[in-house]
């Protein structure tokens, strides 16, 4: 049996927040490829590619030890990724407001590319692991008028206000909501 083909979109702030939290306060490192894959399968669907987004950390105009540590880290992270071509990596920018880290541009990107990406390449099925209802207008729109189907998996510790509260509009216009479990998740960390 053939399996039909899927494109995955990571919203990367989103899984590190999942994986601090099933890691009990500490990052747990996951391979993302594999949990893209992983996620595609438990769909029946085959990972044709990956789409990761993401920021490079904050960096002071006189950087830190700290912020100089993460930026290598994450350089190194990046680059590694980038060398696979099952996956794109787009980066937005992380911005300091009132003392606030925030992303800048990458919700831009993800809506640019789950109108773009599934057209060209003909799919008719998506995955998307966010919570983050800024995408409801693109998935009405991926949805209605391009006829794609739009597969949303999410993790909710179901406590209100949480960093994990998930917006009903956005599981509304999904046509398939799937809850992320720990085991998903703790399949795919790497040792």
């Amino acid at each position: 049996m053939t399996l039909e083909e899927t494109l995955v979109f990571v919203d990367g702030a989103y899984l590190s927040k999942i994986s601090k939290y099933f890691g009990r306060g500490k990052y747990l490192r996951v391979n993302l490829i594999n949990f893209a894959k992983y996620l595609a399968q438990k769909q029946q669907l085959l990972c044709k590619h990956i789409y990761f987004y993401t920021a490079p950390p904050f960096q002071s105009q006189t950087a830190t030890a700290e912020e100089v540590k993460r930026r290598a880290n994450y350089d190194s992270f990046i680059t590694a990724l980038k060398q696979n071509k099952e996956i794109t990596v787009r980066e937005g920018r992380l911005q300091k407001i009132k003392g606030i880290f925030t992303q800048k541009g990458v919700d831009t990107l993800i809506t640019i590319d789950l109108i773009h990406e599934p057209l060209q390449q003909q799919m008719k099925k998506i995955i998307l692991l966010t919570c983050d209802t800024d995408f409801v207008p693109v998935v009405n729109i991926v949805r209605n008028k391009y006829q794609r189907e739009v597969i949303i998996y999410y993790f909710t510790d179901r406590k209100r206000k949480s960093a994990f509260s998930m917006s009903n509009h956005l599981l509304a216009v999904c046509d398939k909501k799937v809850v992320l479990k720990e085991e998903d998740f703790l399949k795919n960390v790497i040792k």
